[in-house]
């Protein structure tokens, strides 16, 4: 989700065809290689990114995961960086014929895409990162993540943090899959907070992606209610949540990266997403003859963690990090949820 900071338009700009063919050419000719070494230097591993990578922190975790896969088999690595849906899908076929050892593609824009692809293409190996396509193919792996996991626990800070005994969420759409933004910090407070109560308002409309101000107006409502901790799992609307949140004394959890940078005070931790270790083991699953298959990535196997629960957090500007005694028992929480004992409903499940 929470899907960074990013449009989520998925428009075909049918009337840039032949600029588009253009950028085709540049986009390939220009594409990023890491370790290359001539026709027999080992295994390619292509990615195909849904936006430029730039300042995205998501997006240069995958750009690190494919290095790292790259560097790791002696082989070399591409990186297409897309701007919208055109280029995406120019993307998508420059790395198809190019046929390299596996094409790692991160986010549901590309999941149609790679169902035409996988049909037409059966030697090709796909990997789609956070997201995966409807239907099954023996050449598609999918890597997904457990988000509730870690959200449980940004919601068990806040049940300890929490002043008035009310939390809640600012959501991107009503649906289970975003629910897993919401109901799960709303148990995890009632974890450490059993008295806590917890709401939840969705930003909807006509770019719920990509609406800060509308996103603002939901966390204000929230916290003029008396919420004081708010889950901001808004996407790029996630800004506004933090202003609404800063302006009045509130507290706010991000998503994806660490955003703490963004609103030094009043961030208090982050439910960060290591695409990195996805990418690469994801990788590994697909060339070690594993392909085909969709696996999930949580608190276990090191995809789903928080900004707090990683080295630096000194340096994260974050709010968790002059609380030491609320980590030390999200550390117990973590240790329960990996070791099986403790269980975090899915609301995407359901």
């Amino acid at each position: 989700m929470s899907r960074r900071s990013r449009t989520r338009a998925l428009r075909l700009a049918a009337t840039v065809a032949g600029a588009a063919l253009l950028a085709t050419g540049c986009n390939a000719a220009a594409a990023k290689k890491e370790g290359e070494g001539g026709k027999n230097a080992g295994p390619v591993f292509t990615l195909v990114t849904p936006d430029a990578v730039g300042q995205n922190e998501f997006l240069k975790l995958s750009v690190a995961g494919v290095k790292a896969a790259a560097k790791a088999h002696a082989g070399s690595s591409k990186v297409f960086e897309s701007t919208d849906a055109a280029t995406r899908q120019q993307n998508v076929q420059a790395a198809v014929d190019a046929q390299p050892e596996v094409i790692v593609l991160v986010g549901f824009e590309f999941a149609d895409l790679v169902a035409q692809q996988a049909e037409a293409r059966p030697g090709q190996r796909f990997l789609v990162v956070d997201a995966c396509t409807k239907q099954t193919f023996p050449n598609v792996s999918c890597a997904v993540f457990r988000e509730h996991e870690g959200v449980f626990l940004a919601g068990a800070e806040a049940g300890l943090l929490t002043r008035s005994g009310k939390v809640g969420a600012v959501d991107v759409l009503d649906t289970p899959q975003f629910r897993r933004y919401s109901e799960p910090f709303a148990a995890g407070a009632k974890k450490t907070a059993p008295a806590s109560e917890a709401s939840t308002r969705f930003v909807g409309g006509q770019s719920p992606f990509n609406d800060s101000a509308r996103a603002k107006e939901q966390a204000s409502s929230l916290i003029t209610g008396g919420t004081d901790q708010l889950m901001a799992a808004a996407a790029a609307g996630n800004y506004g949540v933090f202003e609404a949140a800063k302006a009045k004394g509130a507290f706010a959890y991000g998503v994806d990266v660490n955003q703490c940078a963004s609103a030094p005070g009043t961030v208090v931790d982050n439910v960060i997403k290591k695409t990195d270790v996805v990418v690469e083991k994801g990788i590994e699953q697909v060339i070690g003859g594993k392909g085909g298959q969709s696996v999930s990535y949580g608190l276990k196997e090191g995809g789903i963690s928080l900004t707090g629960l990683e080295q630096g957090v000194a340096d994260s500007q974050c709010v968790i990090a002059r609380h030491a005694p609320v980590l030390d028992r999200v550390k117990q929480l973590r240790d329960q949820i990996v070791s099986g004992e403790l269980k975090v409903d899915d609301p995407a499940a359901k």
